[in-house]
């Protein structure tokens, strides 16, 4: 074997395993990130931690590898925070820090804590590196567990306070690709035959059942296989927010996102199903509404490749562990065409025509300032067939779960699992991952004020991403909750904690070296979106928004 450092080790590995861009909060593994430069690896050096890590994220979902991000032994700790949306998203994510070295622990080190608890929350492996002898081994076995099973970040910790110690060892090392541990799933384990065929003949005696598609379904690649199921046999699709575009909106068995952040005829559907098979989901608050869409009691088919999950929350009639697409595969196989079902597709239908003709008002309303339902409807109208739709979290995440429609089997959407401003760096990851599809990014003005610096990251390496702002200047998610604060108490003043001051964003965009424009009719978002991204650079369009008519409505539920 030759012997080499082991900085352009580590270089020479990630290059084998197909990663094309690191994501780094400065000063860390300097000679690794010199080797890097050397074989053609982009390195994004951002204004903060959790944007790497917010980055690496949207790189790993939206190209199904390991994204990678980097941070110092002062840093480690905002890594880790930044991952902890990797984690509730399931998101291959490979997180490489500093640590000082063993003689200086437990000695109060400048800027030095202990890294393994900052990390034992939002990692599925995490190991301490202190040699450069134990870099080959488990650098392996992080890109092993990283995509294995049910995806989730892990994080190596390399002695030295930019981990130089192990990058500057030298050792006879050798570089091993493990091609199945590049992308996600690395394996597609399938149920029991027996499991499937029982799974089958409870799904054919079921009069009202539905189709709940969870984001394993999008880890796995199964859109396709779920829709044929639900054509095969008659049911109604509904999906979670991480699997949404699972079935174009468009289609006669879609119901649309259900949970809390939905539409409601996908509750309504769920709730009235005597049969809820869920195909990647993890049954968690948010795609139940808190547990009450479906009522527990109703009989479950559940599909999981983590065996852990199977009966978490709502007890299984029939459990199959297996990945997404695998399973569903066979349990296409083991069923037979269902021809019946007519009368509940129909009242299915029905539901979403009361939903579209509910919401019909808003979603065309030409009232100035912009509402957000009608922005929805002039980005459904605008978006192309190979889009990647990033939202962020809260109001980002419900109005475009609810109210954009995604037609097209090429349109893609990843979204924010917990922390609001994840949205504009994870959509540079993903354009990153992506150079050559356009990359959306939806997000509110509170959303985007967390990491605006990272506009100028994108500009300093060409990350054309698109941002579309509904720009209330408010928080206006939390205006509800604010305002039962202060029920029974005479005067204060609430709006301070959900106002902010009315900026133009679109001027700080153009400031900075984006495109920007700012949009105060509905009729001129179109025609804004199509000079954002025919300007070829990074670009914010501002839209102004209601700040009084523009809550979400409060989900349903029985």
């Amino acid at each position: 074997m030759p012997k080499m450092s082991g900085g352009k080790f580590l270089a020479d590995t990630l290059k084998a395993y197909g990663v094309t861009h690191v994501f780094i909060a400065p000063a860390v593994l300097r000679k690794a990130l010199a080797e890097m430069d050397l074989l053609g690896i982009k390195r994004i050096v951002t204004h903060g931690e959790k944007a790497a890590a917010y980055m690496a994220d949207g790189y790993a979902r939206a190209s199904n590898r390991p994204g990678v991000c980097m941070a110092q032994s002062v840093g480690a700790a905002n890594l880790a925070a930044g991952l902890q949306d990797a984690f509730l998203g399931l998101s291959p994510v490979v997180a490489l820090t500093g640590h000082k070295s063993n003689l200086q622990q437990n000695r109060n080190a400048y800027q030095e804590i202990e890294h393994s608890k900052p990390f034992a929350s939002v990692t599925k492996f995490s190991a301490v590196v202190d040699s450069v002898n134990e870099l080959p081994g488990l650098l392996r076995q992080a890109f092993r567990e990283a995509t294995t099973g049910a995806p989730a970040p892990v994080h190596l910790d390399l002695e030295g306070m930019s981990g130089n110690v192990v990058e500057e060892g030298e050792a006879d090392l050798e570089v091993i690709l493990e091609e199945t541990f590049t992308r996600r799933p690395a394996f597609r384990p399938e149920p029991e035959p027996e499991r499937v065929r029982e799974a089958a003949q409870v799904l054919a005696n079921a009069q009202r059942p539905v189709i709940v598609a969870g984001g394993g379904v999008t880890t796995s690649g199964a859109q396709r296989e779920v829709v044929e199921l639900a054509e095969m046999l008659n049911i109604p699709v509904a999906t979670s927010l991480n699997a949404k575009g699972t079935i174009p909106d468009n289609h006669p068995l879609a119901v649309g996102v259900v949970g809390s952040y939905s539409r409601w005829c996908a509750n309504r559907v769920v709730h009235e199903a005597d049969l809820v098979l869920y195909i990647g989901s993890h049954t968690g608050s948010q795609v139940t509404n808190e547990w009450r869409v479906p009522a527990m009691g109703t009989p479950v088919i559940q599909i999981d490749i983590d065996p852990s999950e199977l009966g978490r929350t709502y007890p299984a009639q029939v459990a199959l562990q297996g990945d997404a697409k695998a399973s569903t595969r066979r349990l296409i196989e083991a069923s037979e065409p269902a021809g019946a079902r007519t009368g509940w597709v129909s009242r299915a239908q029905e539901l979403v025509r009361e939903w579209r003709e509910d919401v019909a008002p808003l979603a065309n309303s030409d009232a100035v300032p912009i509402i957000p339902q009608r922005l929805c409807t002039e980005i459904t109208k605008w978006l192309p067939s190979d889009v990647m739709l990033v939202a962020d979290t809260g109001h980002a995440g419900i109005w475009t779960g609810s109210m954009v429609d995604l037609n097209e089997p090429g349109q893609g959407y990843i979204r924010c699992a917990g922390s609001l401003g994840w949205g504009l760096s994870a959509a540079m990851g993903a354009k990153c991952a992506l150079p050559d599809r356009p990359v959306l990014c939806f997000s509110g003005d509170g959303g985007f004020w967390y990491h605006i610096a990272e506009l100028e990251t994108a500009v300093r390496n060409n990350i054309p991403v698109v941002t579309v702002i509904n720009n209330n200047h408010a928080l206006i998610q939390d205006r509800r909750g604010d305002l039962r604060g202060y029920q029974g108490i005479e005067g204060g003043t609430p709006e301070v904690l959900w106002q902010f001051t009315d900026v133009d964003l679109a001027k700080v965009a153009e400031s900075m070296g984006c495109f920007g424009i700012r949009v105060e009719k509905p009729g001129d978002i179109q025609s804004a979106l199509e000079q954002a991204f025919a300007s070829g650079r990074p670009a914010v369009v501002d839209v102004v928004t209601d700040q009084f008519n523009s809550e979400a409505p409060v989900p349903w539920a029985p």
